[in-house]
């Protein structure tokens, strides 16, 4: 029993360490040597990392995990044994979530980061919105809850203050 709590543990701190990367650190720290190597605009730098990690390679990973099964998803939604109505569900949520990550990953393609922030971020953030509220929630869905609101609130601004250029001229 001992040994599966240190690899319950273990995968508990594995997943910490990879949503605060993919939400805050690797965002961060890609915008910043971009910056460093060939300037350009922060807000456009910055929001294309902020898609590319938070929205492409984050939910890429969950919806891959959620199709797989392995995911916690189905277990969220009530069930100690998630019945086949409840995997299901999972898995359409994870097929959903690897298309917005695949599109997420092209931010790194001039054009592309607006559009796919916009559908990436405003899913995490009514999804992060729709957990603030729910009682109980173990760690990860902590986790999860406020680094879903932390992506859509950043890429939300990044795609207000790039409308908000375009739209000025």
């Amino acid at each position: 029993m001992d040994a599966f709590r240190t690899l319950e543990n273990r995968v508990a701190v594995g997943y910490f360490i990879v949503v605060i990367a993919q939400t805050v650190v690797l965002p961060l720290v890609s915008g910043i040597i971009e910056l460093a190597a060939t300037g350009g605009d922060p807000i456009l730098v910055f929001g294309k990392w902020w898609v590319f990690w938070g929205v492409g390679t984050r939910l890429l990973l969950a919806g891959v995990v959620q199709v797989s099964g392995r995911g916690q998803t189905a277990a969220i939604l009530g069930a100690d044994k998630p019945s086949v109505q409840e995997t299901q569900l999972a898995r359409e949520l994870g097929t959903a979530n690897i298309g917005m990550g695949l599109a997420g990953l092209l931010a790194l393609v001039p054009g592309w980061a607006l559009p796919a922030g916009l559908a990436g971020g405003v899913f995490l953030l009514l999804a992060g919105l729709m957990h603030v509220a729910k009682k109980g929630k173990n760690q990860k869905e902590a986790v999860a809850t406020w680094t879903d609101l932390v992506v859509g609130v950043v890429v939300l601004l990044f795609a207000i203050a790039t409308l908000v250029r375009a739209l000025a001229g």
